[in-house]
């Protein structure tokens, strides 16, 4: 990750469907946002009707519900969380259309050329797109945001007391791979199982 030297690589620039993994993108530009000052972690983000209308993964947000930004990152981060994904996409950028294009020309900036995005969740779309060496140049810059891989790298996490939701992380390394951080799966039909993982051991990271 410090140096960007590839050790392996397999088809890294076939063009493939990111599914979920698109949510590394929504946490960057969600993070970076607070970096800059745009937005804060305790900010509250209410759901909208259209947030609220996605299925897949989720944790079941009612329009007008609110939580604050850090709680709806973390269920991105932990429970891939479609609804939390647009919530936040729309407290960003005003509409989930415009923070799609935002997540693409960034990740045009980090060196991914043959990526597209047209939603902040990873449900299929035929031009929602990107490849693994794309996936892995997002990822260096993941694992430089400390509270992106503190986020990534939770096991599990209480969304909801009443009634109780606790996520658990899809990233089951976490369990048994010494020196995992994160990062994401995906999972759609059509993209099929996928990971994008960062591990450190050693002050190395891949």
């Amino acid at each position: 990750a410090q140096t960007g030297k590839v050790l392996y690589e397999s088809n890294p620039h076939k063009k493939w469907y990111p599914a979920s993994m698109t949510k590394i993108m929504t946490l960057i530009l969600a993070l970076e946002a607070v970096q800059e000052g745009k937005v804060s972690l305790e900010d509250q983000v209410t759901a909208s009707e259209y947030a609220c209308s996605f299925g897949g993964t989720q944790v079941w947000l009612e329009p007008g519900e609110k939580f604050s930004l850090k709680e709806m990152l973390i269920a991105i981060a932990v429970g891939s969380a479609n609804d939390c994904s647009v919530a936040v996409a729309e407290h960003i950028a005003g509409s989930e259309t415009a923070f799609a294009k935002m997540m693409t020309e960034r990740a045009k900036e980090l060196g991914a050329q043959n990526t597209n995005f047209v939603n902040s969740h990873g449900l299929h779309d035929d031009n929602h797109y990107t490849t693994p060496y794309d996936l892995a140049q997002m990822a260096r810059h993941a694992v430089t945001l400390p509270q992106l891989l503190e986020m990534t790298s939770m096991k599990e996490y209480l969304f909801r007391e009443e009634p109780e939701l606790l996520l658990y992380n899809t990233n089951k390394l976490l369990w048994w791979f010494e020196g995992t951080k994160g990062l994401k799966t995906g999972t759609t039909d059509a993209a099929k199982r996928n990971l994008t993982a960062a591990v450190e051991r050693d002050g190395l990271m891949l």
